[in-house]
């Protein structure tokens, strides 16, 4: 290759001077140009914006069209990642024949002394869809021997090594893209990996670049890596281990840490917690003020090739364990970290991780549960294992449990991470998993899909050891009955999505009323009831008939609810939007059940008209409990402010007749039924609510006495005097009048009652006081 060649290509890369620069230019949102000062209405009209004017020039900004903004975001994770050398811009190429003119344009290029990434960027703006990759990834494939011909021309004094990525943001890959990939050995990078090491690099800085380094190397040789160490030997829970005091950098090349997250999926079943920044810090200044731990990071070494314990001589006879020398694998990813990871990472950006040594617990081949079982056993006893988190690794922990009920909970888990992680799902990112942190977005918990399913009637009910009620998905094993479920579900949810697209949207920005908590778990549910329906009433069998078929049923169930949904107002979805606890969760259910019911009579789910029959009555007990308290406090009151007024005579002078005869003859009868005298009653005794209206209405009871306290606030200044500010005691006595057994008081009238209960209440508290 020509000297002239060679000046070309590392004068179109950008290296450390220059690289923080470039760096916080690609992580802008918008591209910026100077323009002469005429052309700004030209720029305007094809979108750009003012940014600032200058004598000479304008600063115009525009939003960076999305496959840009996602190569400049992948080029700034892998910078941030310590690559010190990548691609200055879109147009850099590489050669990739003896031909030195045919070149191949390449959307990333960083290398390091160690290692050369090659990444071709993919991203559609649009939701997420199913990517046809087959010329693009044919194209590198038959490139690829011809760059990395070119590649060791270009560094003849270094053998890096090379790894060609396939980045995507919005696309699932068809199976034949995946085995195009393994063929032309090509990584695949998705959004989910990609945002995994940006939020990395914020936590770790560029001592992220282990963890991604194990990733994309994993099980390659690390031909430089001093790996013999002195060691014991010994035996703990049927398992064989190593102890041993070890340099953190090199824990740190073979380690590789089990994130929970989809970045991680390939590698299932993953446990370890998001590493915490504070918590990295703070152990960084420990260990640089010469502080150490001393309890021992705890590792699985996944693999015997190339392990080598070396017995030494002499041994202790009589003891259990052993001395001698330990070769480990010097290989990336050779090393699970179980627990320990921040204690590890805080070494990571010190000196310290090549001064200091650091206690290590080493299992050999451990199976992937019984690290997620010690995981758990660590972190039950220190900090508290997440729900969500516990749902996650239990959805792997239990799949395979001798415990049929622990089997049903681990394929009810997987449904609910299926949902979360799976692209076709319309709960795609949607879903809190693991140690994902809720958002606007993510607010659905791993939970709520559990509780759905839980109360469905899908899987049926279980034993340890047999099943008690079978369920109308279960097919007697896990792989079977997800297969069956999962396309189920997922249709379902896309229906619902594609008929309330507007409502369903207003979902990522923490508003709306279909993708919350309460709703995903009552639409779960309701699919559930309409395929129970449909099983009685058309002999539906979901363990034999298509997905598609099952649908035609069920749509023509939800279509209803869908309208429901539509024409709710908004006062009625905010009541919806409060549907929190398990008492409003499931009245968010029935209500969708009665919605269908309205429209579709012959659906009547089990216990669907006691429910309804139950809350007609729910608010019974309370309502005249309030009334009670209202007449008791209005009893007292009443006749406190006629007697200051009227002194001794307040019950001839501040009381109308007719109400003081109907009182003292109601007293009379009342009385004649009474044998002990100390029980009979006074005609005070025998007032009627309606009777307080009419006593703060006479003469200038009103204006002197009651106007201030009984007027309802809000309604100081309604015209209609006293009779329109008396109109709420009307109410009072319309309800008081009805039969607490067969009655049922109303949303609207308890509603009316709780309002009256504290403004009167506590206003004649405080009036008192």
């Amino acid at each position: 290759m020509s000297e002239n060649l060679r000046e070309k290509f590392f004068n179109s890369l950008v290296t450390d001077k220059s690289l923080r620069s470039e760096i916080k230019k690609r992580q802008k949102a918008f591209i910026y140009e100077s323009i002469p000062s005429e052309l700004l209405e030209k720029y305007e009209s094809d979108g750009w914006v003012l940014e600032k004017k200058f004598k000479q020039t304008t600063r115009m900004r525009k939003l960076k069209p999305f496959d840009i903004a996602f190569e400049d975001e992948v080029w700034s994770v892998i910078a941030n990642l310590g690559f010190s050398t990548l691609n200055k811009d879109r147009r850099f190429r590489l050669p990739y024949s003896d031909d030195l003119t045919l070149t191949q344009q390449i959307d990333v290029f960083a290398s390091d002394k160690e290692t050369i990434l090659i990444i071709e960027c993919k991203a559609s703006e649009s939701e997420i869809k199913k990517g046809n990759f087959k010329e693009t990834i044919e194209a590198i494939g038959g490139k690829k021997e011809g760059i990395l011909k070119a590649l060791k021309k270009l560094y003849p004094e270094s053998k890096p090594k090379v790894r060609f990525i396939l980045a995507t943001r919005n696309y699932f890959l068809s199976d034949p893209d995946k085995d195009r990939l393994k063929n032309f050995d090509i990584v695949h990078y998705n959004e989910a990996t990609i945002s995994y090491y940006q939020g990395l690099t914020k936590h770790l800085g560029i001592a992220a670049r282990y963890q991604f380094l194990g990733q994309l190397y994993a099980g390659k040789s690390i031909p430089e890596l001093d790996n013999v160490i002195p060691a014991i030997q010994g035996k703990m829970g049927g398992h064989v281990y190593y102890s041993f005091s070890i340099e953190p950098e090199k824990l740190l090349k073979i380690g590789y840490i089990l994130h929970r997250n989809q970045a991680n999926e390939k590698l299932s079943p993953t446990y370890q917690r998001l590493i915490k920044k504070s918590r990295l810090t703070s152990i960084q200044q420990f260990v640089e003020s010469k502080g150490f731990f001393p309890n021992s990071i705890v590792i699985n070494i996944n693999t015997e090739r190339n392990l080598r314990f070396d017995l030494a001589s002499p041994q202790v006879e009589t003891a259990l364990s052993k001395i001698g020398i330990l070769h480990f694998p010097k290989c990336y990813s050779s090393a699970f970290i179980i627990d320990g990871q921040h204690r590890l990472y805080g070494y990571a950006n010190s000196e310290y991780k090549y001064k200091n040594s650091i206690p290590v617990v080493a299992f050999v081949n451990l199976k992937r549960k019984d690290q997620v079982k010690l995981f758990m056993q660590i972190n039950e006893n220190q900090k508290a294992v997440s729900k969500n988190l516990k749902n996650d690794l239990n959805a792997d922990l239990l799949y395979f449990s001798d415990d049929l009920k622990e089997r049903i909970l681990a394929l009810k888990l997987l449904v609910a991470k299926n949902l979360g992680e799976n692209p076709e799902s319309p709960l795609f990112g949607r879903i809190i998993l693991g140690e994902d942190g809720k958002d606007s977005k993510r607010c659905i918990t791993s939970e709520t899909i559990k509780l759905g399913l839980d109360r469905s009637n899908f899987f049926g009910q279980f034993s340890k050891n047999s099943i008690k009620v079978d369920g109308s998905f279960y097919k007697g094993n896990n792989d079977d009955t997800f297969g069956l479920l999962m396309p189920f579900l997922i249709e379902n949810f896309k229906y619902i999505k594609e008929a309330l697209l507007e409502e369903w949207k207003k979902g990522e920005d923490g508003d709306g009323i279909v993708t919350i908590n309460a709703a995903i778990e009552s639409f779960i549910r309701v699919f559930s009831d309409i395929i129970d329906h449909v099983i009685k009433t058309k002999g539906i069998n979901p363990k034999a008939d298509s997905t598609d078929k099952l649908l035609i049923e069920v749509k023509y169930y939800l279509d209803p609810m869908i309208v429901y949904i539509k024409e709710l107002t908004s006062d009625q979805k905010l009541e919806l939007k409060k549907s929190y606890g398990s008492g409003l969760k499931a009245r968010y259910w029935r209500i969708l059940q009665r919605a269908i019911n309205l429209a579709r009579p012959e659906f009547n789910p089990e216990g669907f008209e006691k429910y309804w029959k139950d809350e007609a009555k729910k608010f019974n007990e309370e309502s005249f409990k309030m009334i009670r308290d209202i007449e008791t406090n209005l009893k007292k009151d009443f006749k406190e402010k006629l007697f200051s007024n009227y002194g001794e005579g307040w019950f001839k002078k501040g009381i109308p007749p007719q109400v003081q005869d109907t009182l003292v003859l109601s007293a009379a009868q009342k009385n004649r039924e009474i044998e002990n005298k100390s029980e009979e009653v006074e005609p005070w005794d025998r007032l009627n609510i309606i009777d307080y209206r009419k006593i703060a209405e006479y003469g200038s009871n009103w204006k002197d006495l009651f106007e201030t306290l009984y007027t309802k606030p809000g309604e100081e200044k309604i015209r209609g005097g006293k009779t329109e500010k008396t109109k709420w005691m009307q109410k009072l006595e319309y309800i008081r009048n009805q039969n607490f057994h067969t009655y049922s008081v109303k949303e609207e009238e308890y509603d009316f009652l709780c309002e009256l209960h504290e403004w009167l209440i506590d206003g004649l508290i405080e009036s008192d006081n």
